[in-house]
């Protein structure tokens, strides 16, 4: 039976120049265990996440996928979350709840499975996968492993029919990784269950797969069983991805002669066989694989200990080390077992309860400077460095205090760009990258800083094979030029390469240490697959290429010292994309003529007294406000992509939208009328109420012929809620307030029918803490409609997002509007004949009030409108929110 169908599937990402996924077709059977492999970028976790609706990017697409024989994208969305289970890479980032037992029983209680059925699902769940012993445990408390089988078993209990996961093993040491993949066997085995799954490290997904799909640019280059697989992309960059067996047959088999092997067990009986018609050469490999001749010492860490919280137990344990200039020092060990904190320890971040860690012979609390050319650090998350919205500004903000010309910090931030491989991506934001591109764009955001000493964490999380001789090139170079570089890693076959010296933690101490091949060549469990395929058959074989040169044949092996790039030679604001701040021809004219108004209202002053002359002190106030906006330059905020830049056509007012401002300005007063004359003001939860909903009609009408998706829903309920949290906080300060700019800029971002939605609805919403009457009704109407008038003139052209344009908008709009509307309201509501003079007074009066309440909008436009509208650009591009 086909679970399912892709016909010519191709998608590009917004502001995408290529496509993601070119013309895929693809046919997925029940019960298969299917492998996605690929380098980092080619594709893979996008077509995943298509095979999940809730999960699919926007973006543009075309072609099919049908979901059991039915389109997918018209399957209920309980069929979906019950049928379609989907495991994310980093475990923290799928659990939602606090205790084990909670987070199995989630997914069904969002679906409303009765707790009967609930209890019997987690009870045979939790035993399933062995979770007995920690079922009531906090999730803070387990390990990385317990966590990623967390979240596999809260999605079994689904009962899913397929299977869906992105490279789930990244961050797990050998151990937890061969765990987890057992547990996937026994979910495809015994119950039958599709397994897809996305993976660089392949040696266990090839064991247990059925098929082996392979990515490249977006294409399917290669699909078909995992013994074949090897012929198929030999000449590819693919192969050094292949498990060992894999790779060592075809290197080593010029005759073709049997089956090739996929697992370890298979090669182990495939090189018995091999053994016996052919001499084993291993006297070439009793050389140590990398030479150790360092002698100056540069880190000695000695008998440090450390913990937390005082109650806690202590994760490092009397760990002593010494580190030489030049070295690569790898750190093995289990989740857990505190080798990151140590890594923090040695590099400041955190400080020992016992023990010292000295740099160059000075005891490290004693180093200024410590992070300015000394020392740098690649955490385990990469994502915790990016701090711009595109990777070229996050590169440039490293250089932003260096004495170095424009040219020079060009010059450092293409070098950079070359080494990592980020030319393609240097517009894109960091998060929108894949984890292979994010690590090497953190990796990239390390070398700006030219660090002497550079401590690594799971540095080759999410590289993909090509990308790792690379770095290993880099790191090569680092070493030439006396970079000292110490890593935390799972990665065991690339420390066993690579490393000087490697050492194991075990409780938080170091158990064991040697160079790569004594480290790992004495070990049964933690050690690389080329050794676990070639014990007793080959004496010291660690690598691959080592079986390969012992059973005599061709190592194809990258040097790593050929690259010619000198990272640290220097050389290094590439061209920035420089915002429009010129001064058009009408805006000129336009500030000039206000200037002139502006000191004809100051010498005409005199003239007025009373009301008169508080509505002069107003305009002149306007005349200059709006004149210095026409006469500064200014930068554009936000991202300047499609999203916010409106082509002439779509500044147009279509019908929806001369409806929806039919509904806000003139029904909707009526509404206000209707309550104030006809149900004398008693009334107003009602018309409160009724206002709401009358302002959904309007919201509706943006979307044509398609469902309001949650996400939307999603960030207007945000909104809403910093927009009363915003106007909560700053209750003992009369007026200043920021829930006026929030509205602003929610109409400019996403059109006025939401911006009018946002600003009622939050009016409403709050007065539950100020209190609720008559008055509610005027305010919904009067923040709504600021929010409705800035989205039309954005979308007109006469409002743009600059600092000065949006502050001239937000002063005006608080005493013209909020205070034009709700100073006479006061007189409506409480008197029952208001006069003109009434109202034009109780505006006069309320004059300085608004005068505060402007001056607060224009300081929270001013400091928040560019964050802000940056964020809330980029959630609407990426999510295609509200077009």
């Amino acid at each position: 039976m086909e679970v399912y169908k892709i016909k010519n599937l191709t998608f590009k990402y917004p502001s995408s120049e290529t496509e993601a996924l070119n013309n895929i077709s693809l046919t997925l059977h029940s019960g298969e265990f299917v492998t996605i492999c690929g380098k980092s970028g080619c594709g893979k976790s996008t077509l995943l996440r298509h095979l999940k609706p809730t999960l699919t990017p926007y973006g543009e697409k075309q072609g099919e996928i049908f979901f059991e024989e039915q389109n997918i994208y018209v399957t209920d969305f309980r069929d979906q979350s019950e049928k379609i289970g989907f495991v994310f890479q980093n475990p923290d980032n799928q659990i939602v709840t606090d205790k084990v037992w909670h987070e199995l029983a989630f997914g069904l209680e969002s679906l409303g499975v009765p707790t009967s059925e609930i209890r019997a699902r987690v009870a045979e769940v939790a035993s399933f996968f062995g979770m007995q012993a920690w079922f009531y445990k906090d999730v803070i408390e387990l390990s990385g492993g317990q966590k990623q089988l967390l979240n596999l078993a809260s999605v079994m209990v689904m009962q899913p029919s397929v299977l869906i996961l992105d490279e789930p093993a990244s961050q797990l040491d050998p151990i937890a990784t061969q765990e987890f993949f057992d547990a996937l066997r026994k979910i495809n085995q015994e119950l039958g269950t599709t397994v897809i799954l996305t993976e660089h490290r392949l040696e266990e997904a090839f064991a247990l797969s059925d098929r082996i799909i392979v990515m490249d640019e977006g294409r399917i280059i290669a699909d078909d069983v995992p013994k074949k697989i090897g012929e198929i992309i030999k000449n590819h960059d693919m192969f050094m991805a292949l498990p060992v067996s894999i790779r060592v047959f075809s290197s080593v088999n010029s005759d073709s002669d049997g089956e090739c092997p996929v697992t370890v067990r298979e090669g182990r009986e495939w090189l018995k066989s091999l053994a016996e018609r052919k001499e084993i050469n291993s006297v070439c490999l009793k050389r140590k694989m990398n030479s150790i001749g360092y002698t100056e010492k540069i880190i000695s860490v000695r008998d440090i200990w450390f913990r937390y919280e005082k109650n806690l137990p202590d994760i490092v344990k009397g760990v002593s080390a010494d580190i030489y200039k030049g070295e690569l020092y790898a750190i093995t060990g289990g989740n857990g077992t505190g080798k990151s904190t140590a890594l923090s320890l040695i590099s400041g971040l955190n400080t020992p309860q016992r023990g010292s860690v000295f740099i160059n012979g000075e005891n490290i609390n004693g180093i200024s400077n410590l992070y300015d050319g000394l020392i740098g650090v690649l955490p385990q998350n990469p994502q915790s460095l990016f701090l711009k919205k595109s990777l070229r500004l996050d590169l440039y903000e490293i250089l932003l205090d260096k004495k170095m010309s424009g040219k020079e910090k060009e010059n450092a931030v293409n070098e950079v760009s070359v080494i990592c491989e980020l030319n393609g991506l240097l517009d894109k934001h960091p998060y929108d990258l894949s984890g292979g591109e994010q690590q090497r764009a953190a990796l990239a955001k390390i070398l700006l800083f030219k660090p002497r000493i550079l401590l690594l964490d799971e540095p080759t999380k999410g590289l993909d094979s090509h990308f790792k001789k690379k770095f290993a090139s880099i790191l090569y170079k680092l070493k030439e030029s006396g970079v000292t570089i110490i890593m935390v890693s799972h990665d065991i076959e690339f420390c066993a390469e690579y490393a000087d010296r490697c050492a194991m933690f075990f409780d938080g101490n170091i158990v064991s240490e040697n160079e790569p091949r004594g480290f790992f060549s004495d070990k049964s469990f933690y050690t690389t697959a080329a050794n676990r395929m070639s014990r007793n058959i080959v004496t010291d074989a660690v690598l691959a290429e080592d079986i390969i040169t012992a059973c005599g044949g061709t190592v194809a092996r990258q040097d790593i010292t050929s690259t010619k790039t000198n990272i640290y030679q220097d050389s290094t604001e590439n061209r920035h994309d420089e915002k429009n701040k010129s001064i058009t021809k009408p805006k000129l004219f336009a500030g000039i003529l206000l200037a002139v108004l502006f000191v004809m209202s100051i010498l005409s002053s005199r003239r007025f007294e009373g009301t008169l002359n508080n509505i002069n002190q107003l305009l002149s106030i306007v005349f200059a406000a709006i004149s210095l906006s026409c006469l500064l330059p200014q930068k554009i905020l936000g991202v300047q992509s499609s999203a916010l830049r409106l082509s002439e056509n779509r500044r147009q007012l279509t019908k929806k939208a001369i409806v929806s401002t039919v509904i806000i300005l003139i029904i909707i007063p009526l509404t206000i009328y209707t309550g104030i004359y006809f149900l004398g003001d008693r009334k107003y939860y009602f018309i409160s109420l009724l206002i709401i909903i009358e302002i959904m009609l309007p919201f509706v009408f943006i979307f044509e012929n398609r469902k309001l998706h949650a996400r939307e829903l999603v960030i207007i309920s945000v909104l809403c809620a910093v927009g009363v949290a915003g106007r909560t906080v700053f209750f003992m300060l009369p007026q200043f307030k920021p829930l006026i700019a929030l509205v602003i800029i929610a109409g400019v971002c996403f059109g006025g029918e939401t911006g009018f939605l946002i600003g009622a609805m939050t009016g409403f919403v709050s007065n539950f803490f100020f209190g609720q009457g008559p008055w509610t009704p005027w305010q919904m109407f009067a923040i709504g409609v600021i929010g409705y008038l800035a989205g039309v003139l954005f979308k007109k052209g006469f409002l743009s997002t600059t600092r000065g344009s949006l502050c001239v908008f937000g002063g005006l709009g608080t005493i013209v509007i909020y205070g034009g509307i709700m100073n006479p309201a006061s007189v409506i509501m409480w008197q029952a004949k208001p006069t003109a003079e009434m109202l034009i007074s109780s505006y006069a009066m309320g004059l300085p009030f608004d005068i505060i309440h402007a001056a607060a909008t224009v300081f929270f436009l001013w400091f928040a409108a560019g964050p802000m509208i940056e964020k809330l650009e980029r959630i609407k591009v990426k999510y295609g929110i509200i077009e």
